[in-house]
């Protein structure tokens, strides 16, 4: 099952995926991996990175880093996947050297579709960057047409799909 959960930035969304991931063991033989898609590029994200490795620290997460080619990451039908983040995944597509540029969208749809297909449950965690309505550059549009195109994806094929608000899950579609 795909569970999606999205959020402004410090609306919870993290913790509350986090612990989406961990209530979806059932049986104890399960595996938690924690895919991150933030690439290291200065001390911002370096400290960002280790905020959210002290959140996870002793819940029993494997980490596997995955920057770009979502569709290659090597998974198991016992492991419950935690993708965080969406954006970070959409931006390493688009703009690092790796990565498909204008295909990233389509690229990424594929990634999801594959874990989704081998693992035994996914959980998504997207940034709600939408809201702001502000203009912007011709790059930062086509980076925000993409993301929406991801959320609408998974606006659709999501069997679970959580906003979260001030810390507050609004549950749009529950199982």
């Amino acid at each position: 099952m795909i569970f999606f959960v999205i959020g402004g930035s410090g609306s919870g969304k993290s913790e509350y995926a986090e612990n989406l991931a961990l209530g979806l063991k059932e049986h104890g033989q399960e595996k938690l991996v924690y895919v991150a898609t933030m690439k290291p590029m200065d001390e911002e994200s370096w400290q960002r990175i280790g905020r959210h490795r002290k959140m996870r620290a002793g819940k029993g997460f494997e980490t596997r880093e995955c920057y770009t080619h979502l569709e290659r990451l090597s998974v198991e039908q016992n492991e419950i996947i935690l993708l965080e983040c969406l954006s970070n995944l959409t931006a390493n597509e688009m703009f690092s050297e790796y990565g498909r540029k204008e295909e990233a969208a389509q690229a990424i749809k594929a990634g999801i579709l594959h874990l989704a297909e081998n693992c035994r449950h996914l959980v998504i965690v997207g940034n709600n960057v939408f809201e702001d309505g502000a203009e912007y550059d011709e790059v930062t549009m086509e980076y925000l047409r993409q993301m929406a195109g991801l959320h609408r994806f998974l606006g659709k094929t999501a069997d679970g799909l959580t906003e979260v608000v001030c810390g507050i899950p609004v549950e749009w579609r529950k199982i």
